[in-house]
């Protein structure tokens, strides 16, 4: 199948968008949507100013009023849905947020009868994803398929890949995803195989394989033939290492007192990462641009932020010093 040229081309994104409810100061609860893949294609659609690309998104998703809310609100960010599957007589997941006074968070999830689920099951109409230049999907994207969904999804990126287009892999490691760690580390490898641009929590990295430092993870994707690696360390500095350059890039410090919710700070680094690359920022520049949107987003509850709270996003000039 030949790609098809496109103005600025294209970027799907794989995954789950789930229902997200998270009581605030008062007493309420907030409902909104969300998922670690739809989330980076949301923000990735916001920062067109530094990119070109179509955002496309990639789930299914169930015939209820909250999925048509959703899709909706995903068109009216400017994300193309073409490639959303609607299921009978299924619901999208939820989650309720917990949130602590240091602003981190833990998860309560009711998903496993999720739309998202059957996304492989029954149609080859996603054969047409080969066609594009990039697609995004993380640990949790393939998480959430039975064995068979997975194997689609592998011979999805690997057709895609032998077609010319590039994968980029977000790690987001979750164990109660996986029957045993063995299984998911297997998939990860398979994975990580087909991936051009890896974007890796460290401590992520660190619960599934055991890494005690960086070099060990920049050593595993070197031997996996990925061309590009991205280390996200929370407020320490990310760092990155691309034919055989390493680079650090240093966050600007942000009060403890501003920081209210970190949930998606690492689902928009990696958006802002990536629209920088896309925009032809190199990897250092890029990365900047990624602590920028992602000090926004921590500064606000929930992992969406309005649309106003969205920053000016400017990469540093490419010959400036980033360590």
């Amino acid at each position: 199948m030949t790609r098809q040229p496109d103005n600025g081309g294209r970027i799907a994104f794989i995954g789950e968008c789930m229902v997200e409810l998270q009581e605030h100061p008062d007493g309420k609860l907030h409902r909104s949507f969300a998922g670690d893949t739809l989330n980076s294609a949301l923000y990735m659609a916001r920062l067109k100013s530094v990119h070109h690309h179509q955002v496309y998104y990639v789930t299914a998703l169930g015939q209820d009023r909250f999925s048509t809310t959703m899709l909706e609100q995903w068109q009216q960010e400017g994300i193309r849905c073409n490639y959303v599957r609607r299921v009978k007589d299924k619901l999208p997941g939820l989650y309720f947020v917990d949130v602590d006074v240091a602003g981190e968070r833990s998860f309560h999830y009711w998903r496993d009868q999720s739309a998202a689920r059957g996304l492989f099951s029954g149609t080859d109409s996603l054969t047409a994803l080969t066609t594009f230049d990039y697609l995004y999907l993380s640990g949790i994207s393939a998480a959430i398929l039975p064995p068979e969904g997975r194997k689609k999804l592998l011979a999805l990126l690997q057709a895609a890949k032998n077609n010319g287009a590039k994968v980029v892999f977000d790690n987001n490691y979750r164990p109660k995803l996986w029957q045993q760690k063995s299984v998911a580390q297997q998939w990860y490898r398979d994975i990580l195989a087909a991936t051009s641009i890896a974007c890796l929590t460290f401590d992520d990295e660190r619960e599934l394989w055991g890494d005690s430092a960086s070099a060990e993870t920049f050593e595993r994707c070197q031997a996996l033939g990925i061309e590009e690696t991205v280390i996200k360390q929370g407020a320490g500095p990310c760092l990155i290492e691309r034919r055989g350059e390493r680079y650090s890039v240093t966050p600007r410090p942000i009060a403890r007192d501003l920081i209210i919710d970190t949930n998606a700070a690492g689902d928009s680094f990696s958006a802002g990462y990536l629209a920088g690359r896309l925009g032809g920022h190199n990897p250092q520049a890029s990365a900047v641009l990624g602590h920028q949107i992602a000090a926004a987003v921590i500064q606000h509850r929930g992992a969406i932020i309005p649309l106003a709270a969205m920053p000016e996003m400017t990469a540093p000039s490419e010959g400036s010093n980033y360590c």
